[in-house]
């Protein structure tokens, strides 16, 4: 009975973060709060799994404190679906309460999580780390406000309050419009279907606020319509170009608009002095010196923490941004400023700075030949050299590198993604690379390129799966299924780059399930057996991983994996005998079948021989088959 109960507990958990995941698009100021709450739990998933498939006992009060952290994730599900469906408009006024229900419910899940006995779970170490590691994360999730946000929240209040019969600043509705992203009709009709469910919520009486609010969605309404904004591109691929007194530029018939990456990360505004942090960010000068100045040690966009307090000046974005102003009749900005030290790129490599400033213009022209021999060019480059890799990316070349991944052009494509895989060997890149949203592009690449641009992608996707933080991150992005269908039917080479980018991701726990799922199992079989035997390091390795999930088990033992494995340790490298044992002792966990067949397959002898002869951990994985043998013929005897 209790079996049954905590057998459920878990699936409802389970399905609990199932349905966390699926919630996305969160709206408004909360999106980046809500996100990571999502992101958290999401990695709760494989301790909710190893509790269902546990056969061990467990205490009451531990049953306990999981019914109470089952409570604790259904207030998140229900805060996180309000960061979706909500008013915009109402959780910017609300603010407080809104900031109050968020750590209210960070720290009924912290208070849950910690009441939690791991030790009487019997759960496997690498789950332990992993929930020490969100429990620290909410720990540490009890940030004050963001300051944009406060600035928000007063200027919105001062349109709640102002008088009916005053005409309100059309700048400040722009500003308002441009910051809750209402800059289309379509948005203004989601906020206005998030202020009628809370009418509906309300029993039909809506109270003051709530009528208050829709006041005020109609003037930004009424905005949008009399100025067309509908008609101008959406945020995100571009920006309204303020002027010094905050309202458009125009030109003769149109609006102008800034291109995303001549805008401050920050600030949003267009970059007079544009310098590179640490993580490859760039920002403008003032706004990161500000952000310094009050103590931070962190990349704003990133929030990785910067090794480094060293600007320095993009040189090759701040002259695009002068070519761009003078085509389009503005003033370009000053010279960069001097009053802070800082280090250039042709400090570290003089010869080539001229080059890689030459290139990333190309990669930015918009012109086909010239963005495929630039790219082509920087592939070449990054090769061999660290200092360069280092000076491509300071010169701004990785974001214009990830917007050619989705070019139709097949020979940009594997120039681009290759110029990457290269860039990412220097760890200082890797965060650069993920954060300019490269991933989508790469599995956009590894999906429809041709094969060495697949094989590149793979590669690439191997090289930045070595932080764990990407592992999480590239499984949940789809990139599980093409690396494994690569892995069926790619060129040798591109088998082996599939393969080591699916072993370093499926270290993470909760992709093993996504590999099983995306039919990994057959397809290793399938290289274990095949003549030749050019892949069975590398498809033993994978099934060792995935033996340790119970997913991973039941497709393993379906698959018939016993004579090959006991094949495997009778005559194969010491290597592989080790990981065909550990795959063994993870089959014959709770079933005695697959012990069984590898004893009539006379599997004893080059036991004993791997436990006195193999490596340290072959060693170990064959001592424990061997005692389970020997109790398994006692039992035998006796019966």
């Amino acid at each position: 009975m209790e079996e049954e109960h905590r057998g459920a507990l878990a699936r409802s958990m389970i399905d609990a973060v199932d349905e966390i995941a699926s919630i996305s698009c969160y709206r408004g100021t909360v999106e980046k709060r809500y996100r990571n709450l999502a992101t958290r739990l999401k990695l709760l998933t494989p301790l909710f799994e190893e509790i269902k498939d546990s056969k061990e006992p467990m205490p009451e009060g531990t049953i306990g404190a999981l019914a109470a952290l089952m409570e604790a994730l259904s207030s998140a599900k229900e805060l996180l679906k309000f960061g979706r469906e909500g008013s915009k408009i109402y959780a910017v006024l609300e603010r407080e309460q809104i900031m109050n229900n968020y750590h209210e419910v960070t720290s009924q899940l912290e208070q849950a999580l910690s009441r939690i006995s791991y030790e009487n779970l019997h759960i496997s170490d690498g789950v332990k780390e992993q929930v020490e590691l969100v429990l620290g994360q909410f720990r540490g999730a009890k940030g004050g406000v963001n300051s944009s946000d406060v600035d928000l929240n007063e200027e919105l209040l001062a349109l709640y309050y102002q008088s009916s019969d005053t005409a309100p600043d059309q700048a400040v509705l722009r500003r308002l419009a441009e910051k809750l992203e209402l800059m289309k009709m379509a948005d203004i009709k989601q906020e206005s279907l998030a202020l009628h469910e809370m009418v509906c919520a309300s029993g039909g009486d809506p109270g003051e606020s709530i009528v208050r609010i829709s006041m005020l969605l109609d003037q930004i309404k009424a905005f949008v319509q009399t100025e067309k904004l509908d008609m101008v591109p959406p945020t995100g691929e571009k920006n309204i170009l303020p002027s010094s007194s905050g309202s458009s530029v125009e030109g003769n018939k149109k609006t102008l608009v800034i291109p995303d990456l001549f805008r401050c990360p920050k600030s949003l505004k267009l970059m007079k002095d544009p310098v590179v942090v640490s993580t490859g960010q760039t920002y403008e000068r003032s706004c990161i010196e500000e952000w310094l100045e009050a103590g931070h040690r962190t990349c704003p966009r990133t929030q990785q923490t910067l090794s480094n307090t060293t600007l320095t000046p993009n040189i090759v974005l701040c002259s695009l941004i002068a070519q761009w102003c003078e085509a389009n009749g503005i003033e370009p900005p000053g010279p960069p400023s001097s009053s802070q030290p800082t280090k250039t790129i042709s400090a570290s490599i003089p010869a080539e700075c001229a080059e890689v400033e030459l290139l990333v213009r190309k990669l930015a022209s918009g012109n086909p030949e010239e963005q495929r021999s630039a790219a082509g060019e920087i592939r070449l480059l990054a090769k061999n050299n660290r200092d360069i890799r280092v000076a491509i990316a300071e010169a701004g070349a990785i974001p214009f590198l990830v917007h050619l991944l989705s070019t139709p052009d097949s020979h940009i494509q594997e120039h681009a993604v290759t110029a990457l895989l290269n860039l990412s060997i220097c760890d200082e890149n890797k965060g650069n690379i993920v954060s300019s949203g490269a991933v989508p592009g790469i599995l956009h690449v590894l999906s429809t390129g041709n094969m060495v641009a697949r094989e590149n992608a793979a590669a690439t996707l191997f090289s930045l799966s070595v932080v764990d933080e990407y592992k999480v991150m590239i499984g949940a992005s789809g990139a599980i299924p093409p690396l494994v269908l690569l892995l069926n039917e790619g060129t040798q080479r591109g088998k082996k780059d599939a393969a080591t980018a699916l072993f370093n991701l499926c270290i993470y726990l909760g992709n093993k399930g996504k590999a099983v799922r995306a039919g990994i199992v057959p397809t290793l079989m399938q290289l274990l057996t095949e003549p030749g035997g050019r892949m069975v390091d590398e498809a033993l390795a994978i099934l060792a991983i995935l033996a340790s999930n119970a997913e991973g088990r039941a497709a393993i033992g379906a698959a018939k994996v016993v004579p090959v494995l006991v094949e495997l340790i009778r005559v194969d490298s010491p290597r592989n005998k080790e990981n065909a044992a550990a795959v063994l002792v993870h089959l014959c966990a709770g079933d005695q079948h697959p012990l069984l067949e590898a004893k009539e397959l006379g599997i004893m002898e080059p036991l004993v021989d791997l436990a006195q002869n193999g490596t340290e951990r072959g060693k170990r994985k064959a001592a424990q088959l061997v005692e389970r043998l020997s109790h398994f013929v006692e039992q035998q005897q006796e019966a």
